[in-house]
């Protein structure tokens, strides 16, 4: 059954993903670029062309969502998959449901931190990456390579994914905490999936500290400039890709982000911003 990692683009599932690949699918906790083949992205245009679904029909894919997932399907084990969705209930289709979905791992990153992003990486005026991320978005809409995805909005998104806590299947975690506490909050992760395997949970030590040591930012840098790696962020507007490491890179929105832009966007999204401690 599938685990899903969904976030909202400019979250962090990048690195919850190379932290799970590492520890999961290595034998030691060593990363490398090659374990992220492991957690494969949804939705995914060589998947919907595999059970014969037309890539360039919307209603097709949003009807096929579910269908394609069996794919994915066995009782007895997990598997991973990276989505950017929201969970949609798109021309009458559901995203996925409980018969093939055992839980969702939900990354959240302070919106006011995605805007002073967004403005950086994609060019954008402050004032575009506000009106991105508080309107409806589609993901890779003029990308032969990558599937249409229908991301929503920040608000939308957020709040979409919540429906798995009445089925005690979700899991939140906020960017913030895995970059200032990673062990603690990876370990919440894992015990998280133990949890939904209806496993009892043991902690290897050694693969636990390779995989926090190998997946730190610096290191990934080096590592991703010493490899054949293809893998890359798309532009919202023109699919275009984006070097992959370069969307990590921090920046202070307190210092950079303007007053009016910030004040904006905490009256549009006061509630969820309250709910995840972003302002009291």
């Amino acid at each position: 059954m599938i685990i899903w990692l969904a976030s909202y683009p400019k979250s962090g599932n990048t690195l919850v993903r190379s932290l799970l690949a590492s520890y999961i699918f290595s034998k030691d906790g060593n990363f490398n670029f090659g374990l992220l083949k492991n957690i494969k992205q949804f939705p995914d245009n060589s998947l919907f062309k595999q059970i014969g679904v037309d890539i360039n029909n919307e209603k097709e894919m949003y009807k096929n969502y579910i269908n394609s997932q069996k794919t994915f399907y066995n009782k007895d084990s997990i598997r991973f998959l990276k989505t950017q969705s929201c969970f949609v209930n798109k021309e009458g289709f559901r995203f996925t449901d409980g018969h093939n979905t055992l839980g969702v791992i939900y990354i959240v990153r302070d919106p006011r931190n995605i805007v002073t992003s967004f403005t950086h990486h994609f060019q954008q005026t402050p004032k575009q990456s506000l009106e991105s991320l508080l309107s409806h978005q589609y993901l890779g809409e003029k990308s032969e390579k990558h599937a249409l995805t229908y991301v929503g909005s920040w608000k939308y998104h957020y709040n979409s994914w919540k429906v798995f806590k009445n089925y005690n299947r979700y899991l939140l975690i906020r960017y913030e905490d895995l970059i200032s506490d990673t062990e603690q909050t990876f370990l919440k992760i894992l015990k998280f999936v133990s949890h939904l395997g209806k496993n009892k949970f043991t902690l290897d030590t050694d693969k636990l500290r390779n995989s926090l040591n190998t997946t730190q930012f610096d290191k990934m840098q080096k590592l991703e400039a010493s490899e054949s790696f293809d893998e890359a962020k798309i532009n919202f507007k023109t699919g275009e890709k984006i070097k992959f490491f370069n969307l990590g890179i921090k920046n202070d929105w307190k210092k950079i982000l303007d007053p009016e832009i910030k004040k904006s966007l905490e009256k549009e999204l006061q509630n969820e911003l309250e709910e995840l401690k972003y302002i009291s």
